[in-house]
């Protein structure tokens, strides 16, 4: 098969960019960043808090994004640039460090191009993630608590702020739930095909007779209320219980009672809160929570009322969507996209954006198709 022709790769690289920052509206960013750094220059702003704090996380959102596309934007000119030069001198050695940019920068754009397949109602928004452990005991446990360090090292890789509002400890090792905010834009777009049920296979170290042990963990993703939702939560439908926050081995971690238990009693959803000192704190970012996870029933139960009338099934994403086995080999295997990576230490330590990508389109192959 004949190698494509450079100029052809370099045109077909410059197509797909120029529909990215059409679908990104470039000139919006510059826009909308303009106005937010006036927004965050205002000496006032930092009287409230929250609204600062979403100011300046969206304004280093918008600055990091342009700053990718115009990156990306000059790589392909001077790339362009070097071709040419390539081929004006004849330099063989010139034209190979042309021809070996064009495989990275390709790879770059495509990852860039996942971002504009995030055209849902609330792919924009915050996450929240709630993580709890499923069949498998201890080891579930365990292997709850390292599906939170994936997601929190993976966050931290992107430099996406985190905020952990609740971690409930078992009582051997491992944790039995945690709850946790992604604050950065589009983190709910970006995350929401990680619902599901992650299986993992290995050795496990808490047996004695050193056998295979399967675990099961429990990922939910919704996105964060923002003030023009509407939620109607009745107060007498609420039971609001305290209690003193606890850490691993119920050490104390507090003197008081200021962790907050939120109990929605129509639809039985629990929330809590333990993060702060303050008990009307936690009150209020356990009610966030609340919003939160309600919205999203109501998102699935109007889609599941749109899929009835159009005689369509609802599509699930709430099974099993990926198993980590460490024995008796190594392997990761998404078995939506069919993704596979066989260096399960690196996907434990956040290494996930090859697996997050491919289920972003997966995700908009589904909504199209249905």
């Amino acid at each position: 098969m004949a190698a494509i022709d450079p100029q052809e790769q370099l045109k077909e690289l410059n197509s797909t960019l120029t529909g990215i920052e059409t679908v990104l509206d470039i000139e919006g960013m510059r826009r909308g960043i303009a106005t937010l750094r006036e927004e965050s220059a205002d000496p006032d702003l930092w009287s409230d808090q929250d609204r600062a704090q979403q100011v300046t996380r969206k304004l280093s959102y918008l600055e990091s994004e342009l700053g990718r596309v115009e990156g990306l934007r000059g790589r392909l000119d001077d790339l362009g640039v070097l071709f040419q030069l390539a081929w004006e001198e004849e330099d063989a050695d010139v034209l190979g460090e042309a021809e070996g940019e064009l495989g990275p920068l390709r790879k770059d754009i495509q990852l860039l191009e996942v971002r504009t397949l995030m055209s849902g109602e609330y792919d924009s928004r915050e996450a929240l993630v709630t993580i709890n452990s499923q069949a498998g005991g201890v080891d579930a446990a365990d292997w709850a608590q390292q599906l939170q360090r994936m997601y929190l090292r993976w966050a931290e890789r992107h430099g996406y702020p985190t905020e952990i509002y609740d971690t409930s400890y078992a009582e051997e090792a491992g944790i039995k739930s945690t709850t946790f905010a992604v604050k950065a834009p589009y983190a709910y777009g970006t995350l929401r095909g990680e619902h599901g049920t992650h299986r993992l296979v290995r050795i496990s170290p808490f047996d004695n007779q050193g056998r295979r042990q399967t675990s099961f963990a429990g990922l939910d993703v919704v996105p964060v209320v923002e003030q023009s939702d509407h939620i109607d939560i009745d107060e007498s439908e609420l039971r609001i219980d305290v209690y003193r926050s606890s850490g691993p081995g119920g050490q104390g971690v507090n003197t008081t009672d200021s962790a907050v238990r939120i109990t929605h009693l129509p639809s039985n959803i629990v929330v809590s809160c333990q993060n702060e000192r303050s008990q009307l704190q936690n009150r209020a970012s356990a009610m966030n929570v609340l919003q939160a996870k309600l919205l999203e029933r109501k998102r699935q139960e109007e889609a599941a009322k749109m899929a009835e009338l159009r005689g369509q099934g609802t599509s699930s994403w709430g099974t099993q969507i990926r198993n980590y086995v460490l024995h008796p080999y190594q392997i990761v295997k998404d078995l939506r996209t069919g993704v596979e990576a066989g260096n399960p230490t690196a996907v434990l330590d956040g290494d996930i954006d090859e697996f997050v990508e491919a289920e972003i389109r997966w995700m908009r192959q589904q909504e199209i198709a249905s």
